[in-house]
């Protein structure tokens, strides 16, 4: 079968919901790599180089970042951190924001090639949107509107969100409590075209902390629903909630919900059977379902490693990891 030649948006079939979402995401990708839907085909030739869709359907569709908390080098300096996460295999990084020295950080971008794709909120285990002290919750935003400025100076897109603790709560009031606050900043998130990413953490909110395996993902889909806004998504962390459900059909729930994700590896019969985080492709996380579940949903962006880093072997290690589960080298 002859190979399909993907050369100029206009030959590309797009599955997307918004016109919005498809800007902003294939003017931030590098290379502004489309995404492919062909059930006919099963070669196509992108970038010079043909990949097979059935054999490695996610390869020229995700791509690989990694928190700047895990580049364990020597050296101190910002660019040279960059530097080691870029020649270990990644294309992006993402800060902790808002706190960062904006020129040194485009110092670093412009010394390394290396790009930042977005950011996590800093301080938002401690400083809640769920909170029931105003006070605090006023804090949560003020930190939120200061890493989405940030976010965007960088030229990163998205700023990676845990919402708060089912601690301060029912679930039934520090949800709408949540949406409440963290809607004000999506005037902010609009006019500078950065998304806020709510990230599935075990924070006791949309899901049973001490529930079996079989739970579903429905409660996240609504949440992200209730906000009613094209700037709020999902950083859909791979290894979170495998404990509590099938990451597969938590991503076919999710669907366009899911704007990024993050990895890592789990392993639901460790510790006695109370499960324990891994290396990313170890534990027992079924990871040819979730290569199967992204391509369904038509899944294309960065990938964020989240787990022990290190010095450069370990970083190429991540990387190397990444490859192997999600079919990409």
């Amino acid at each position: 079968m002859r190979a399909r030649r993907v050369g100029s948006f206009q030959a590309i079939t797009l599955s997307m919901t918004s016109r919005r979402r498809f800007l902003q995401h294939t003017s931030l990708l590098a290379g502004a790599i489309p995404v492919i839907s062909t059930a006919e085909e099963k070669d196509v030739i992108l970038c010079g180089a043909t990949i097979n869709m059935v054999e490695a359907p996610l390869k020229g569709r995700l791509y690989k970042t990694l928190k700047l908390g895990m580049v364990k080098i020597k050296s101190d300096s910002l660019t040279d951190r960059f530097k080691a996460a870029k020649a270990a295999g990644f294309g992006a990084i993402e800060l902790s924001c808002p706190g960062n020295d904006i020129d040194e950080v485009k110092r670093a971008i412009a010394g390394s090639g290396l790009l930042v794709d977005g950011s996590v909120c800093a301080e938002h285990w401690e400083v809640r949107h769920t909170d029931p002290d105003p006070n605090i919750r006023a804090k949560a935003l003020e930190n939120l509107l200061g890493a989405l400025r940030e976010t965007k100076a960088v030229g990163g897109h998205s700023v990676l969100l845990v919402v708060g603790h089912g601690k301060d709560g029912p679930e039934e009031e520090i949800w709408d409590r949540s949406i409440e606050n963290i809607s004000k900043a999506l005037p902010l998130a609009a006019e500078l075209g950065v998304t806020i990413l709510v990230e599935n953490v075990w924070n006791h909110f949309c899901y049973d902390h001490e529930g079996d395996a079989n739970q579903t993902a429905d409660k996240f889909a609504r949440y992200i629903d209730d906000f009613q806004s094209p700037f709020v998504g999902l950083q859909f962390d791979i290894g979170n909630h495998w404990k509590y459900g099938s990451t597969g059909d938590w991503i076919r729930t999710l669907g366009k919900r899911i704007y990024k994700l993050d990895v890592k590896g789990f392993d639901r019969a460790a510790k006695e059977g109370q499960g324990s985080f891994t290396k990313i492709g170890e534990g027992n996380i079924d990871f040819a379902d979730v290569r199967a579940a992204l391509t369904e949903i038509n899944f294309y962006g960065w990938c964020a490693a989240e787990v022990a880093g290190g010095d450069e072997d370990r970083l190429k290690e991540v990387s190397d990891n990444m490859d192997r589960a999600f079919g990409l080298a």
